[in-house]
């Protein structure tokens, strides 16, 4: 008897979190390559929309580029890699336009080729590795205080679409962005933000403050809260608005009940760099003397 959806789903959730737990605690080369692995299969994603809306972008090219991406970032965090992560992505342009001159020419779309192949790894691998970036924000070495930090966005993008969801179906009217997303609402995204404005306030009392020794002032976790909420919200439509265009439900089928990595990832695409640069200001985090 074959499993029902809701069940395939459940079966892949029980066994895909406890991989992405442990990548994050041990960081290092196991979150570089799972970050790795999910920028490429995402940029896979992302070209396939592109040639189902019309574009064509040197697929492999930027598969090959977004999977070195998060490895890359590893590299020079480590101290392996000299020249700065930027001068990479510089180098990373040259090629491709270099690419677009010899492979397409004047005559066949080069330009579009080349803007579509490095938005592809800006996207998925220039916003996911912002991960790796929060696991080890200010040069965190304990592996309990980057996992927070991590988390941060991540719960908080869980708690956004959750809420946005329920608060949607129970009190939705008004359509947010209907020639995008039909089923979003005006309600739903409002309780989508209220919702994860508080539980930005208890994260940052309840697992900044005992376990990365980090405090953020009860104004200031709801103002980042709605920051990192609004993030997550427009990192979700910007997804529907690709899939519309490119005339396709799900990103691709290649996460068992759940559609295709874009599909799951959307709204962290936003709030990973987000919730890195507001991390960034100071006073935001605050340490905790103890």
């Amino acid at each position: 008897m074959p499993l029902s959806n809701l069940a395939v789903r459940v079966l892949f959730a029980a066994a895909a979190i406890p991989v992405v737990l442990a990548a994050v605690w041990l960081g290092g080369d196991a979150l570089a390559v799972l970050l790795a692995v999910a920028s490429a299969l995402a940029a896979w994603e992302f070209c396939r929309l592109a040639h189902a809306g019309g574009y064509t972008p040197f697929s492999g090219a930027a598969i090959v580029v977004a999977g070195l991406t998060p490895l890359a970032v590893r590299g020079y965090q480590a101290g392996d890699f000299v020249p700065p992560v930027l001068s990479l992505g510089a180098i990373g342009v040259v090629g491709v336009l270099t690419a677009a001159l010899f492979a397409r020419g004047p005559t066949r779309r080069a330009l579009g080729a080349a803007a579509v192949t490095i938005l592809a790894v800006l996207y998925t691998a220039g916003t996911l590795s912002f991960a790796y970036a929060l696991r080890y924000h200010n040069y965190v070495i304990e592996a309990r205080a980057g996992t927070a930090l991590l988390f941060y966005p991540l719960v908080l993008a869980w708690s956004t679409d959750t809420a946005a969801f329920f608060a949607g179906r129970a009190l939705g009217r008004r359509k947010l962005m209907p020639a995008v997303s039909p089923g979003k609402t005006v309600e739903g995204a409002v309780g989508g933000l209220v919702v994860a404005m508080l539980v930005s306030w208890a994260y940052g009392r309840g697992v900044l403050v005992p376990y990365a020794n980090l405090a953020m002032a009860p104004w200031t976790a709801l103002a980042v809260g709605a920051i990192v909420s609004v993030a997550t919200q427009i990192g979700d439509l910007v997804e529907s608005m690709l899939k519309r265009e490119a005339g396709v439900k799900d990103s691709s089928h290649v996460i068992p009940g759940h559609g295709g990595v874009l599909d799951r990832l959307d709204s962290l695409f936003f709030a990973l760099p987000v919730t890195y640069f507001v991390f960034t200001f100071p006073h935001v985090l605050i340490p905790v003397m103890r």
